[in-house]
């Protein structure tokens, strides 16, 4: 289901292939690639085809259910083996997202208990592992528009919205809410580098969606923040620690900073599967570093003097005492801790 504020699906399983829009491209071109080889879905993964935590994990859903139609193609006897090696590939393609790691999961356990042709039952579980994301968003989206008060501007750091997971989104699911509610007067998107989510997803979702939203470059949030033309940063998470340390685009340690010291809250965003309570804090989150090239380029030209270096962390932490909310689909956590990341886990 869309509405008027939620136009844009970047991963659908049409005709029993999976299709997904390529968000290296955007907004330039609108292409979908058609993918039936699991291989190429976690190639899809890895290469930023497809991105955001949630929207990787029903990716990785899909994959599963093309890798087992082949394998159990190929042997009919023996295609569990191939399979688990399909999914070690899928599991491996991105290191940070949990949710990755969460949909493997649930698609082998699904596997281990079917019986025949695993496929129709996989596929139910993809389905159902798509739906529910998107029940979650809007769920999300309510909880946490109701803390913003009417009048209130926000900013937002890379891109969380339906380009990001099954739809609608999880920190741009919440603003979406809170614009159909009339609770914002403006709506301000970090440009995000080096992959310009921000510029590129973020603001191409909302002008879709008919929501004004004004770019700022990354450098330029704590100046806004300053001129007091913000109430809320909101952002979304790849991980949440057992803590709630917060894992999620390079850059949200740096705005989550800025708006402790002029006063601006702080709101976290993410399905319930996001949050790892296997991992005591922030610092056990594994860091995903990507090609220097990332930084060092721009849509494959050269923008660094050459010889320079790069350091191209994907991700970065923000410490729990930085969060003022987070919000899942199982309810909200004000200024988190332990003890109250384990109440709303249980």
């Amino acid at each position: 289901m869309t509405d008027r504020y939620d136009q844009v699906r970047a991963v659908e399983w049409v005709d029993d292939v999976l299709h997904l829009l390529d968000q290296r491209r955007l907004p330039q071109v609108e292409e979908t690639l058609v993918l039936d080889d699991c291989a190429a879905v976690a190639d899809a993964i890895r290469d930023m085809v497809v991105r955001g935590a949630p929207a990787i994990g029903v990716t990785a859903a899909y994959g599963a259910v093309i890798a087992a139609r082949r394998r159990f193609a190929e042997n009919p006897d023996t295609w569990r083996v191939a399979f688990e090696q399909d999914l070690v590939h899928l599991n491996n393609a991105r290191p940070t997202a949990v949710n990755l790691g969460w949909a493997v999961q649930r698609m082998r356990e699904q596997a281990e208990i079917l019986q025949g042709d695993p496929v129709p039952g996989l596929l139910a579980l993809a389905r159902d592992i798509h739906a529910q994301d998107i029940q979650a968003n809007r769920t999300m989206g309510e909880l946490g528009a109701a803390f913003i008060e009417p009048g209130s501007g926000v900013l937002t750091h890379c891109n969380t919205g339906s380009l990001a997971t099954g739809g609608y989104g999880t920190a741009l699911g919440v603003i979406r809410s809170a614009w159909a509610a009339d609770r914002l007067s403006s709506v301000f998107a970090d440009e995000t580098r080096p992959w310009l989510q921000g510029a590129r997803l973020t603001a191409w979702e909302l002008v879709r969606d008919n929501i004004p939203v004004t770019l700022l470059v990354d450098g330029a949030a704590a100046h806004l923040m300053r001129q007091g033309r913000v109430q809320w940063v909101i952002v979304g998470s790849d991980r949440i620690a057992a803590n709630g340390d917060v894992a999620n685009k390079i850059g949200t340690y740096s705005a989550a900073v800025a708006a402790r010291h002029h006063g601006v809250k702080f709101m976290v965003v993410a399905p319930a599967s996001t949050v790892d309570m296997a991992i005591a804090t922030g610092a056990d989150i594994p860091i995903e570093n990507r090609a220097p090239e990332e930084v060092l380029e721009l849509a494959g030209q050269p923008v660094a003097a050459a010889g320079a270096q790069a350091w191209n962390p994907a991700f970065d932490i923000t410490p729990a005492e930085l969060v003022d909310v987070i919000v899942t689909e199982r309810g909200v956590v004000e200024r988190p801790d332990p003890a109250k990341m384990s109440a709303m886990m249980a």
